[in-house]
């Protein structure tokens, strides 16, 4: 199981700590010293929302409506940089015989133990803030679009925030992923 520091896991608290109290309306009535205890007893799920802060993505506590779980999400106002120009998964990847990227957002979730938001997430997530102005976030896609190879992703444009398509090999420069993890 891979762990964090001492010393970065109090430089990550910190950070995360500053960030909760900034954006109170991604968590009501919950406090930080709650979120604090729960994170320190679960080192893995530490490691991991370290891995989404290293990679640009600015993780905070969320709930979303109609939902109890407490989850970190990627808050970034746009797609994390750390975790751009990747096609959707593994098949993907491995399918491409020119100009491949250096992995597959799936794949890079996995390696980080996180997932991808569902559509219905990123809508949710879209009604605390404005995400995805200028660059796009793969989504979780559903088996039988997957299977004829096609991948969902989502942006915010003209303040409306759109779920398109896209062929699963493709990446883009702004094109990224945003990550989820329950506590």
């Amino acid at each position: 199981m891979p762990t964090i520091s001492i010393s970065e896991q109090e430089v990550l608290l910190e950070t995360l700590k500053a960030r909760f109290h900034k954006n109170m309306q991604r968590h009501p009535n919950l406090n930080w010293e709650e979120i604090s205890a729960l994170l320190v007893a679960k080192p893995e799920k530490l490691w991991s929302i370290n891995q989404m802060e290293l990679t640009g993505g600015e993780p905070d506590v969320v709930i979303f409506e109609g939902d109890a779980t407490i989850y970190y999400v990627d808050c970034a106002a746009e797609s994390p940089k750390g975790r751009r120009s990747l096609c959707y998964d593994e098949a993907a990847l491995n399918s491409r015989k020119e100009n491949k990227p250096a992995g597959s957002a799936i794949g890079m979730a996995q390696e980080m133990g996180i997932e991808l938001l569902t559509p219905v997430q990123y809508r949710k997530l879209q009604t605390m803030g404005e995400f995805d102005l200028k660059t796009s976030s793969w989504v979780i896609t559903p088996p039988e679009v997957r299977k004829l190879e096609g991948a969902f992703f989502g942006d915010r444009r003209f303040n409306t925030v759109f779920i398109y398509h896209n062929g699963v090999q493709s990446y883009y420069a702004g094109r990224a992923f945003r990550g989820i993890i329950s506590l």
